[in-house]
């Protein structure tokens, strides 16, 4: 698969990273729609704000494992096309280093100071002993997850998009039955959900774990011994923080966001942002597939430096994303009642909540921009536009944005923001893209 990257067609080549890869962001997206549902109705509707507040510090945290598994991956593709195999076994082997310094360091943390971290996060009120009891066994499922995000990428960048789906979508299974054992038939509550959950992490840090002992990843990477250098430690990071800052963007976020929709709304308004952020991560899968499908293709024949090809990918991928996120848009307008449905069936809550989505989601079609821009840059290794591209939605608009407009437009300007920082963001996003296009390509 991995030499097809330099000779296939371009369009055939993203579909087939990214139909794959599309299948497991959905399935994840399934298995944390599914949790809600599950808690919204079996527990309790606030028990979606305690999934709402104690899910980005997961992510959070597992984000560091993305990160250094995507800012490896792109060491690695690029290795992959210049045929350094040498390099592409030492930069799996630091990933494997920093993977378990930070994962075990975050378990430690969040072990000692689960109720200042969830207080962090929004965790108040009705919600923080709802949070609480679900948070504190997920936590260690926590290192199991964040080795299989490190995973992930590099199995994608080895030419296994397949198994990297099944990464995703195996647990997923596991925490749906588990959920149904743990919350309907045994009573358990939010604990029952974490265990679920946490079961799941385990299952797919086994799958990854397997996969670099097996013969699946055929001749690219052996793992003899774990010998750090300093150089390439650097490399991964700088690469990866782009990841990882984007998603602590995201996590505070969440904190300035949870804070004010209690300042101009209730605890429920968190529950309302829960299902909105459920039904935005469920209706984006394709997107964002699109760009997991991008970064091989683009890495592979950057390091082999056909840029023609580069430029091919980038200008498919555009359409693609664009065209299914058009798509998406127009089914988000006409059955938003219908997706608020699922999650619950309060009328009020229906009415509010679809109101809310409706505004949200209104710069749908702009986003494939911004994420094709932000990861074409960090697959050629320029870090710093990677990163302040990737940060120009949430960090520098998004963010501002929620702190302003509530104060002229009460809690309807905390979702007006969101669109106005997506198409902020896309308008200088396509600047820098086009710019880059005609000077180095």
């Amino acid at each position: 698969m991995i030499s097809k990257f330099g000779v296939d067609k371009i369009s055939l080549l993203i579909l087939r990273q990214a139909i794959p890869s599309s299948i497991g962001i959905l399935a994840m997206s399934l298995n944390l729609i599914i949790d809600t549902i599950f808690v919204g109705r079996w527990v309790d509707l606030l028990a979606i704000g305690a999934l709402t507040t104690t899910l980005p510090i997961v992510f959070f945290i597992s984000s560091a494992g993305m990160g250094i598994g995507i800012g490896g991956s792109s060491i690695i593709s690029r290795a992959l096309g210049n045929k350094d195999k040498y390099k592409v076994n030492k930069v799996f082997e630091n990933q494997l280093f920093l993977t378990f310094c930070i994962a075990f360091l975050s378990l430690f943390i969040g072990v000692l100071f689960p109720t200042p971290l969830l207080k962090l996060f929004g965790a108040k009120e009705a919600i923080e002993v709802l949070a609480k009891e679900y948070f504190g066994i997920v936590i260690y499922g926590v290192p199991f997850f964040t080795f299989a995000m490190m995973g992930n990428p590099i199995i994608r960048a080895l030419g296994k998009p397949k198994y990297a789906m099944a990464v995703i979508i195996f647990p997923v299974f596991i925490n749906i039955i588990l959920d149904i054992l743990f919350i309907k038939i045994g009573n358990l509550g939010m604990f029952g959900a974490g265990l679920a959950t946490t079961c799941s992490f385990l299952v797919s840090g086994i799958l990854v774990f397997y996969f670099f002992l097996s013969k699946k990843q055929q001749t690219t990477i052996y793992l003899k011994k774990i010998s750090i250098v300093p150089s390439l430690i650097k490399e991964i990071m700088s690469l990866g923080s782009v990841t990882f800052v984007r998603q602590g963007t995201i996590s505070l976020l969440i904190i300035i966001l949870n804070y004010n929709l209690l300042k101009y709304g209730s605890a429920i308004s968190i529950s309302i942002y829960g299902i909105i952020n459920r039904v935005m991560m469920f209706a984006l899968f394709p997107v964002l597939g699109i760009t997991q499908g991008f970064l091989p293709v683009a890495g592979y024949n950057y390091g082999a430096k056909d840029l023609k090809r580069v430029k091919e990918t980038i200008r498919i991928s555009l359409i693609f994303g664009t065209g299914i996120a058009l798509i998406i848009f127009i089914l988000i307008m006409f059955f938003n009642n219908t997706l608020i449905g699922i999650f619950t069936n309060n009328k009020c809550m229906i009415k509010v909540t679809s109101k809310a989505l409706t505004t949200t989601f209104l710069a749908t079609p702009l986003i494939t921009i911004q994420l094709i821009g932000s990861a074409y840059f960090q697959v050629i290794g320029e870090t710093l536009k990677a990163l302040l591209l990737a940060l120009l939605k949430q960090g520098f608009f998004l963010i501002p944005l929620i702190y302003i407009l509530p104060k002229f437009y009460g809690i309807n300007g905390i979702w007006v923001s969101f669109p106005i920082a997506d198409i902020l963001s896309t308008i200088i996003t396509l600047f820098v893209l086009k710019h880059e296009i005609k000077t180095n390509l």
